[in-house]
């Protein structure tokens, strides 16, 4: 996971539904290392479930560590794609276990709204780096694409344990992504466009996990 300072949690937009300082003062304080006395102090306008308001980031983190998924997200990254921003908050919305980005470093972190602060992220240099690490850990790698050869997504008995392998938006996952792929699926669609938007498409298979294989 990325290192962020301790004040980096303070820079997130703004939502409506945050809330004002803790009522009462100083005095009032509850006693609990994992309350942020910035923001008992100013509010916590951040956007985090309830359950999360007040807290520190790091104690958020530590907090997900005990119930991430059993699932891990992988996204090839050799354009500038807006959706992998996207694609890392639903993933941190589906409580997956880590974010891998494949190929650039550097990614447009725009469309995940601060959510990576929240996720573990692992880069690999390339495909074969991240594919040695999938078979390292003993993890079926569930490629998303609608290539010849594909299956609809909710024909499969998708793994509990497993790394959920997308592309970019318009040419899709590389040949030999593809070719690494211990399965691949696609999303059953019966309009007239031929894809659907790559954000859209990963939300729809972590969720067919998170339907399948979710603590409630």
């Amino acid at each position: 996971m990325r290192d962020e300072s301790h004040g980096a949690a303070h820079d997130e937009p703004t939502v409506p539904q945050g809330v004002g300082p803790w009522p009462g003062g100083r005095d009032a304080w509850p006693d609990d290392p994992r309350l942020d006395p910035d923001l008992l102090e100013h509010g916590d306008r951040r956007n985090v479930v309830d359950r999360y308001r007040y807290w520190r980031l790091d104690a958020i983190v530590a907090d997900l560590d005990t119930r991430r998924h059993p699932f891990h997200v992988a996204i090839e990254n050799w354009q500038h794609d807006l959706n992998i921003g996207s694609i890392v908050r639903t993933a941190n919305a589906f409580a997956a276990e880590t974010v891998h980005i494949i190929g650039r470093r550097r990614w447009n972190k725009r469309g995940a709204m601060v959510t990576d602060r929240y996720q573990h992220l692992a880069y690999h240099p390339d495909v074969a780096d991240f594919v040695a690490w999938a078979r390292d850990q003993g993890l079926p790698i569930i490629a998303v694409d609608n290539v010849e050869g594909s299956v609809p997504v909710d024909d499969v008995e998708l793994p509990e344990r497993c790394v959920l392998l997308f592309g970019q938006e318009g040419p899709g996952l590389s040949a030999e992504a593809l070719a690494a792929a211990d399965l691949v699926v696609e999303i059953t669609q019966y309009g007239s466009t031929r894809s659907i938007n790559a954000s859209a498409a990963a939300a729809i298979v972590m969720h067919e996990w998170v339907r399948r294989h979710a603590r409630r």
